[in-house]
């Protein structure tokens, strides 16, 4: 009747929900959003431009002033360079790998040399920092697609942490998105030909027969019962259902983030946060021109090989992606200060690499090809300094020049962001495997 009873309940969600102690450095709890800018975005022509480089270097883009002086990004993000003073670049990000899968696998556990089952960043978060709302700890915006994707394991599952702390997946296509109109979470659709009260007579069942097994009493199926229970609320509570129903926002709100799936998924993720959402992964596919045919969601993989330059506009152009990203981006950030969660909400935007310092012709048009050396990150909020830019590149953004900053050292910064200690034990003894190997930047807070 126990065994039976684990699968009786016929819940559609994953097995994420959970009942862990929070087991921080005693610090307020705080949420995170991730922007992944899957493919790689060119550091040359966002953060980190080279004005009198080579014109083959620098590129056709002009840097314009921030609010910050000093400080200078490329035209095509007008919106943040206006909010500057908001977040904090990262100049001199590095690692040596230039293979898609294996870098976004390395930037997914935080670790330069990342294990089989290496948990993700989300899923240790959704481990030390569970939330205690009636709502999922971890979710994932849109699915990585195309040549570039990791395999699933490296960020779907929990890792040898566990099926519980995987994400609850929205966006397995990429039309599968708030941006669509036949968009649509089904993650709450009940199970077939079960009624509310029979689901409700199936736990009340299992909590009777849980008073004459050996292992009742048991901190394993505590948890297990804990998460049955949530799983139950869930499907039939309407926090998190709320939460998920972006049709809620009005049209001003939608209008501002902009019309795209990247616009769209941070405004869910916002909502997300704001419901207790702990950690929100959102992949940076910006969509397609009127006309297109989809592709790969791989935005920013721009090689050229595509049949679109990188600086022409088109779904894999800088042209159009960039000033997307530059309006979702910075819309987000206004709208979690309006909303007073900036201070409690990490933001970070970046790529698994950066691209070469030379524009080059690709399959079909131009572009610049894969560079893990040197490159840039963006993150805000959650007492990052803004106005800060940290680290420095080489005349042509080709090496780091000045403080170096590996995976391990930028995922330490992000859990200390997060009042997340980044020694804290994940082994099954309870005192090895630390979160993160690395040393927070001291300098960004």
């Amino acid at each position: 009747m126990q065994l039976g009873g684990i699968s009786a309940m016929g819940l559609t969600l994953p097995d994420l929900l959970h009942a862990e102690e929070n087991t921080g450095l005693g610090a307020p709890a705080k949420s995170c959003i991730f922007i992944h800018q899957y493919g790689g975005l060119s550091q040359l022509d966002s953060w980190d431009m080279k004005p009198n480089a080579p014109q083959e270097v620098r590129g056709p883009y002009k840097p314009i002033k921030t609010a910050t002086p000093g400080f200078q990004i490329c035209e095509l993000m007008p919106r943040l360079a206006k909010l500057s003073e908001q977040y904090a670049v990262i100049r001199s990000m590095t690692h040596n790998q230039s293979d898609h899968k294996k870098a976004n696998s390395m930037l997914l556990a935080g670790r330069e040399q990342p294990a089989i089952d290496d948990p993700s960043f989300g899923a240790m978060v959704a481990k030390l920092r569970p939330s205690s709302a009636s709502i999922p700890d971890h979710v994932w915006l849109q699915k990585f697609g195309g040549g570039a994707a990791p395999p699933d394991h490296t960020y779907l599952t929990g890792g040898r942490l566990g099926a519980a702390y995987a994400p609850m997946l929205i966006g397995e296509k990429h039309d599968d998105n708030p941006a669509s109109t036949q968009f649509r979470v089904r993650a709450f659709d009940s199970p077939k030909d079960l009624s509310e009260e029979q689901l409700q007579n199936r736990l009340d069942l299992l909590k009777s027969a849980q008073r004459f097994s050996p292992v009742a009493n048991t901190l394993e199926f505590e948890s297990f019962e804990t998460h049955q229970q949530r799983s139950f609320d869930l499907l039939y509570g309407k926090e998190a259902k709320e939460a998920f129903n972006i049709e809620r926002e009005g049209e001003k709100v939608r209008d501002r983030y902009g019309r795209n799936p990247l616009g769209q998924n941070l405004l869910l993720a916002r909502r997300l946060i704001e419901s207790g959402v702990r950690l929100v992964n959102v992949a940076a596919w910006t969509g397609l021109v009127a006309g297109e045919k989809f592709v790969s969601v791989e935005t920013w993989d721009m090689h050229g090989n595509a049949d679109v330059g990188i600086f022409e506009n088109g779904w894999n152009g800088l042209p159009f992606a960039l000033p997307r990203t530059d309006q979702a981006v910075a819309t987000l950030l206004e709208d979690l200060k309006d909303r007073g969660l900036l201070d409690t909400t990490l933001v970070v935007l970046v790529g698994e690499f950066g691209r070469t310092p030379k524009i080059s012709k690709g399959a079909k048009r131009i572009g610049r090809n894969h560079w893990p050396n040197c490159y840039s990150a963006m993150i805000a909020g959650a007492g990052i300094q803004g106005g800060c830019v940290y680290g420095e590149s080489d005349k042509q953004a080709a090496y780091v020049k000045s403080n170096p900053v590996t995976l391990e050292d930028f995922t330490a910064t992000l859990f200390a962001a997060m009042n997340i200690n980044p020694a804290s034990p994940l082994g099954l003894d309870g005192f090895t495997s630390p979160a993160s190997r690395g040393n927070p930047i001291k300098a960004l807070f």
